[in-house]
């Protein structure tokens, strides 16, 4: 028999130990405690359905433009004697009043001579008169006949009175028309407004015809704003049998700034590219001269929110909570979440317009809620009506000192696609 050596029984006794010391161990290891998670549910707000007639906004864009344009000409030709201080680019000038002033000399000569005219012809016309009421006289003195009526008419000097009489209507026709020229030398603004640019300077000779200027009202601006074909049955657009339809319209630029307008006219033709029909918007004082308020520029860029026509029955819910397939999450009496198909109307802005789907009374899930699925338990914690959304929303953006931009993604940009 081999026997082992010293360390090698050592080592075998220790792990022998070991083996049993861990197995020891691993018998009286107490089980381990048992906890009960308790699940709880989702706390969600909902909205609870609730019929109304409302008009559902359209979103459009433009530029805005003077409602009347004008380049200042001049109708006489001469050298530019005097410029008005206000007759600058950016310029608010009144209505008549003075911005340039031409070299008039030759145009008072010529006045002068029309008014000598006038009165040489008017002279003329006495001697004749008087010449004729005597030959009307020798003719009473001692009657004679005459071989035709021209010959009587030229014995009587009617023939020589007409002459004369056409020559002083013709010396004041040319005494008018040198007034009018004279007046043509002092070139004035049509109406009150602002100057665009000035083309002349002191001392520059201008021609008949030539351009000195432009000029553009600021008691009005319009704004053209495209309206897809599929679009414009939600507007009440003023027509030839209803004129006086006029949607009011909010303006609104990158700044956040907002005016009030409204749609006077359309221009009555489909773009036969965009299928797009452009109306106009126009606002009052946009320059602000008589109300208060920040001006609105020519040249602007400017977002506009239509108001639309009425319409019944709808039910506006805010855009997020529409889920693929036109559903949504509505609460059921068990307090589950069920899946509920609707028929959306239209989807534009912040808000998203239901016609049929939902019933006066269905509690709708406000909350966004991932990987939900249909019979989830749910708690509420918010409750409100459906319309009181609409109108918070709606006196949130009235009352904001600093209003918030119009949503980007609704605003229609002439391509004719819908939401």
């Amino acid at each position: 028999m081999v026997k082992l050596p010293k360390q090698a029984v050592t080592a075998l006794s220790i792990m022998a130990a070991s083996i049993v010391l861990a197995v020891l161990l691993f018998l009286m290891k107490s089980p381990p405690d048992t906890v009960e998670i308790k699940r709880q549910n989702l706390i969600v707000d909902v909205a609870v359905a609730d019929k109304e007639t409302l008009s559902i906004p359209v979103f459009s864009q433009g530029n805005v433009e003077p409602s009347t344009q004008t380049n200042l000409v001049s109708e006489v030709s001469g050298k530019v004697m005097e410029v008005a201080p206000q007759f600058e680019t950016g310029g608010l000038v009144e209505a008549g009043s003075l911005l340039l002033t031409i070299d008039d000399r030759i145009y008072r000569a010529e006045l002068k001579r029309a008014e000598t005219a006038v009165a040489t012809a008017r002279s003329a016309l006495v001697q004749e008169k008087g010449r004729a009421r005597v030959a009307r006289d020798d003719l009473m003195k001692y009657p004679r006949k005459y071989s035709s009526r021209e010959a009587l008419a030229l014995a009587l000097r009617k023939p020589q009175l007409a002459e004369a009489e056409a020559r002083l209507e013709s010396a004041e026709a040319d005494r008018q028309q040198a007034k009018i020229n004279l007046a043509r030398t002092r070139i004035r603004a049509p109406y009150t407004g602002l100057i665009k640019a000035r083309q002349v300077d002191l001392g520059q000779f201008v021609p008949t015809g030539s351009q000195v200027g432009q000029i553009f009202a600021v008691d009005r601006a319009e704004i053209r704003l495209p309206i897809p074909a599929d679009r414009l049955p939600y507007l009440e657009l003023p027509d030839s049998r209803h004129p006086d339809r006029t949607p009011a319209v909010e303006l609104e630029n990158d700044l956040g700034d907002r005016w009030k307008a409204k749609i006077v006219r359309t221009e009555g033709v489909l773009d036969t590219r965009s299928r797009v029909l452009f109306v106009v918007a126009e606002v009052q004082d946009p320059y602000r001269l008589n109300t208060p308020g920040q001006p609105l520029l020519a040249g602007s860029f400017v977002k506009a929110k239509i108001a639309g026509r009425k319409m019944s029955d709808l039910i506006a819910l805010p855009r997020h909570i529409l889920r693929t397939g036109n559903q949504v999450w509505v609460i059921d009496q068990q307090q589950q979440l069920s899946n509920r198909y609707v028929e959306v109307l239209k989807t534009e802005g912040d808000y998203v317009y239901i016609h049929d789907g939902l019933v006066e009374g269905d509690r709708i899930c406000l909350s966004t809620i991932p990987n939900a699925v249909a019979g989830t338990s749910v708690e509420i914690n918010t409750s409100r009506l459906t319309s009181s959304l609409h109108q918070e929303q709606t006196t949130e953006t009235t009352a904001t000192a600093s209003p918030s931009r119009l949503n980007n993604s609704s605003i229609d940009t002439g391509s004719g696609a819908t939401s």
